[in-house]
C-alpha cells in the first residue's frame, strides 16, 4: 500500500477518532486504538509490521505512566476514605475564616485535585460549600464556582493527576518539570480567576436548591475520627517534593567533575524522585493513614483497592491508546511536513505558533467530544509529532504542555460530564450552568494560556 501525504493521514486519523467518539459513541479507548491503526496502515513501513507497531507503542506508553496512574488512584481513594482530605479542607477553612470561606474552598480544590480525580474532589467539597452557604449566607454561586475552578486548574496542569502526566510523557517533559511548570502558571491563573468569580457571581441571584443524592448527605466526620494535618498532607506533598527535588538536582552543575558528595546526593534524589517510586511511597503513606484512622476490615480494604484500580485501568487504557496514536503520527512523518509549513509562514515566531496550535487543538477536541483527558491525550499526541528542538521552539516544552492543558479546559459545555456534575449536584439549570460554569472555566483557560504565553517569553527555562 502506497503511503499518503502526512497531512492527509492526520486528517484521516483525526476524523476517525472524532467520528467514533461523537457519532458512534464508542469508548475512547476503542476509538483511539482504531484511529491509530488507520494512521499506521496509511503510513510508510513494512506492511507486516503496521499493526504490530501500534501494539508496541501502546505498551511503551503504558510502561511510562501505568504504575503512576494506578498508584495515584489508590492514594486518592485512601485520602477520601481516611478523612485526610476532609482534614485538609478544614485546615484551609480555619485559616481563612467565614469572611473568605470561598478562598478556602478554592485552595482545597486546587490542592486536592493534584492526587485526586476531579469528580471525587467535587463530591467531597460540595456538601461543605452548601453548609458554608447556610451558615454564612455567602453567595452560593460564588462558593461553588470557586470550588470547581480551583479543582479544574490543577486537574489539567499538575501531575500526578492523569491529564498533565499524560501530556508530560507524550511531549518528553519530566514529571518534576511538569509539576514545577504547572504550578508556575496555575497559581497566577487561580488568583486572576478568583477575582473574576467574585465580580461575576455577584451579578447572579441563584438560590441553593435541593438535589437528590444517592443517599443522605454525609456530614463532616468528627475531629477525633480524622487524622492529623501533617499525616493528611504527607501523601499529597511527598511525591511533589521528591519529584521536584530530583528535577532541581538534575540541573547541570559541574558534570562528572562535580563534588563526589553532590553526585551521591543526586543519585539518592534520582532514586526517591523517580515518579513510580515516589507514588509508591505516597500510596503506602495514604494506606497507613487510612488503616490507623478507620481500621477497615479486609473486605472493605480489598473492595476499595479494587475500585480504585478499576478506575485507573480505564484511564491507562485510554492513555496508552493515545500514546499509540501519537507514535503512529510520528511514523507518518507528520512532523517534518507541518514544520515546513511553520517555517514558511511563522516568520520567526514558530514557538508562539506552536503554543497557539496546542491550545486550539486541545480546545477543538474538548469542545467536540467533551472529555478533557481525551482532549489532552489526543492533542498532545498530535503536537508531539510536530515539536522542534528547544533551540527552535525558543522555550521549555513544559509551556507547550501547559497550553494544551488549558485548551482542554476551554469550552466546557453539555457534552462534558463535568458540566452535568456542576449542574445536577450543584442544583443549577442547564442555562444557568452555561452562563456561569461554562463562562468561568473557559475564561480561566484563556487567562491561563495568556499567562503561559507571557512566561514562555520572559522565563523560557532553556
Amino acid at each position: 500500500m502506497a503511503a499518503f501525504h502526512p497531512l492527509i493521514i492526520l486528517a484521516a486519523g483525526l476524523l476517525t477518532a472524532i467520528a467514533l467518539i461523537i457519532v458512534l459513541r464508542l469508548n475512547a479507548f476503542l476509538s483511539l486504538i482504531t484511529a491509530s491503526m488507520v494512521v499506521s496502515l496509511m503510513s510508510p513501513g513494512v506492511p507486516a509490521e503496521k499493526i504490530s507497531r501500534v501494539a508496541e507503542a501502546f505498551g511503551a506508553t503504558a510502561g511510562k505512566i501505568g504504575i503512576v496512574i494506578a498508584l495515584a488512584a489508590i492514594t486518592g481513594s485512601c485520602l477520601i476514605e481516611s478523612g485526610a482530605a476532609d482534614r485538609i479542607v478544614r485546615f484551609f477553612v480555619d485559616r481563612t475564616g467565614e469572611k473568605r470561606c470561598e478562598v478556602s474552598l478554592m485552595a482545597s480544590g486546587f490542592l486536592l485535585s493534584i492526587p485526586v480525580f476531579y469528580d471525587t474532589v467535587f463530591y467531597l467539597l460540595l456538601p461543605l460549600a452548601r453548609s458554608m452557604h447556610v451558615q454564612t449566607k455567602k453567595n452560593y454561586l460564588l462558593l461553588v464556582l470557586c470550588m470547581g475552578a480551583g479543582a479544574s486548574i490543577t486537574h489539567s496542569l499538575v501531575p500526578p493527576t492523569p491529564g498533565p502526566l499524560i501530556i508530560a510523557g507524550t511531549l518528553g517533559v519530566g514529571v518534576g518539570a511538569m509539576i514545577l511548570g504547572g504550578l508556575l502558571v496555575s497559581v497566577p491563573t487561580a488568583f486572576v480567576i478568583y477575582f473574576f468569580i467574585r465580580f461575576y457571581a455577584a451579578r447572579f441571584s441563584i438560590p441553593m436548591r435541593e438535589y437528590k443524592a444517592a443517599g443522605p448527605e454525609a456530614g463532616p466526620a468528627p475531629d477525633g475520627r480524622m487524622p492529623g494535618l501533617a499525616v493528611s498532607l504527607l501523601p499529597v506533598l511527598y511525591p511533589l517534593l521528591a519529584i521536584s527535588a530530583h528535577t532541581l538536582m538534575s540541573m547541570p552543575s559541574g558534570g562528572e567533575n562535580a563534588d563526589p558528595h553532590l553526585l551521591q546526593v543526586r543519585a539518592f534524589a534520582a532514586l526517591l524522585g523517580d515518579a513510580n517510586a515516589a507514588m509508591l511511597v505516597s500510596a503506602a503513606m495514604a494506606i497507613l493513614v487510612w488503616i490507623r484512622t478507620k481500621h477497615p476490615g479486609r473486605k472493605a480494604f480489598r473492595d476499595s483497592m479494587e475500585n480504585a484500580l478499576m478506575s485507573a485501568g480505564v484511564i491507562i487504557l485510554i492513555t496508552s491508546a493515545g500514546g499509540a496514536f501519537g507514535a503512529m503520527l510520528k511514523a507518518a512523518q507528520l512532523g517534518p511536513a507541518v514544520q515546513g509549513l511553520f517555517a514558511a509562514g511563522a516568520g520567526g515566531n514558530g514557538g508562539t505558533a506552536m503554543l497557539f496550535m496546542g491550545f486550539l487543538m486541545a480546545f477543538l477536541m474538548k469542545f467536540s467530544q467533551g472529555s478533557s483527558t481525551v482532549a489532552m491525550i489526543t492533542s498532545s499526541a498530535m503536537i508531539a509529532a510536530l515539536v522542534p528542538a528547544r533551540s527552535v521552539l525558543g522555550f521549555h516544552p513544559v509551556y507547550l504542555a501547559a497550553a494544551i492543558g488549558f485548551g482542554a479546559q476551554c469550552g466546557n459545555w453539555m457534552n462534558d460530564s463535568g458540566f452535568w456534575l456542576f449542574a445536577k449536584m450543584g442544583g443549577f439549570t442547564e442555562l444557568e450552568t452555561l452562563k456561569t460554569w461554562t463562562v468561568t472555566v473557559s475564561l480561566m483557560a484563556v487567562c491561563g494560556f495568556l499567562i503561559t504565553w507571557l512566561f514562555s517569553g520572559i522565563l523560557p527555562l532553556i
